[in-house]
């Protein structure tokens, strides 16, 4: 019988629930585990918007420690709030069945209410955008778990709140009034799980391994390679959506001010190679060619947005979230 594996999770309801998926993925290929609860400074620290807190890795970085302590074998994360650069000795074991990936407005649940004049988000992406295409209104920061700020909301005076649709379909939360957000790009990797281990942990990585989805990993390696070529942090107002279509790679990616006045968005399509399209040879390197593959598209699109002016508006970021 296999050793009891160890996950390492988040404690709110939305981590516990992806631990969980993770823990059935395991359990059916004969793995045994058991969920380790952690909170996270992010998780402790809600009166502040993230940009504010100055963490790389915010809801990541407890994880990260217990995993190299060894009181954890494996750590399970929403894709989206790590870092692209993981910590020495910690590697990428998996990434599952990429979920919805859009976001959603809740609006305040007042019969007949159509107005969004006050809308709240910790997000700088979604403010950003928000105030692109609806400069007139107001956003308000709002922090904590799914259900904390569904519950803000209710007790506010805002007209709504934006919203990952893939929190809430995970947790089975179905809003009445609900607008899904189709023009806004979402952050990299976003409706994405991730399951990290420790790199001298072979035999725990194998055991992993096998939850991993190839297309998925590919997309939102992608993602993730535009958003470190940018140099810009999980925080940064940065959106991206690579998809795949047939033989082709279509991505979507921008940068944004932060009042959403300036931006730099590029679409480009690109046709994926036959190696990579067939799959030959074994499952490792062909994970490795993936990866590959996923850099030099990502370096690649992050380039061509730096070129069409998003280097001006990264370099305003910066200046603007270092004070």
């Amino acid at each position: 019988m296999s050793r009891l594996l160890k996950i390492g999770t988040r404690d709110s309801a939305l981590a516990l629930w992806q631990a969980r998926k993770v823990q059935e993925e395991l359990k059916q290929h004969g793995y045994p585990s058991e969920l380790v609860p952690v909170k996270s400074t992010g998780d402790l620290i809600l009166d502040k918007p993230l940009y504010e807190l100055g963490i790389t890795g915010i809801f990541t970085k407890t994880l990260d420690v217990a995993l190299l302590a060894g009181q954890i074998d494996l750590a399970v994360h929403s894709l989206k709030d790590v870092p692209t650069a993981l910590p020495k000795g910690i590697i990428q074991a998996a990434v599952l069945p990429r979920g919805t990936i859009e976001d959603v407005l809740v609006r305040k649940n007042t019969p007949g209410n159509q107005r969004h004049g006050v809308v709240a988000t910790g997000s700088l992406r979604r403010k950003a955008q928000w105030l692109r295409k609806y400069p007139g209104d107001r956003i308000e920061n709002l922090r904590g778990n799914v259900q904390t700020r569904l519950q803000k909301l209710e007790d506010s005076a805002w007209d709504g709140a934006i919203f990952a649709a893939a929190g809430l379909e995970r947790l089975e939360i179905k809003p009445e009034h609900l607008e899904v957000l189709d023009w806004m790009l979402p952050a990299p990797a976003q409706g994405a799980l991730m399951v990290a281990v420790r790199e001298d942990a072979p035999q725990v990585f194998e055991q992993v391994r096998n939850l991993n989805h190839l297309p998925s990993e590919l997309c939102v390696g992608i993602e993730r390679y535009f958003l470190r070529g940018l140099e810009g942090g999980c925080t940064a107002p940065i959106g991206a959506l690579a998809r795949i279509k047939k033989n082709e790679i279509l991505f979507t990616g921008g940068v944004f001010s932060l009042d959403g006045r300036d931006v730099s968005t590029i679409e480009e399509r690109s046709l994926i190679p036959e190696d990579i399209l067939t799959g030959v040879g074994p499952l490792e390197e062909y994970s490795q060619q993936v990866q590959a593959y996923a850099k030099i598209l990502g370096e690649q699109y992050a380039r061509t947005t730096l070129e069409a002016g998003g280097a001006a508006i990264m370099e305003t970021l910066r200046n603007a979230l270092d004070q």
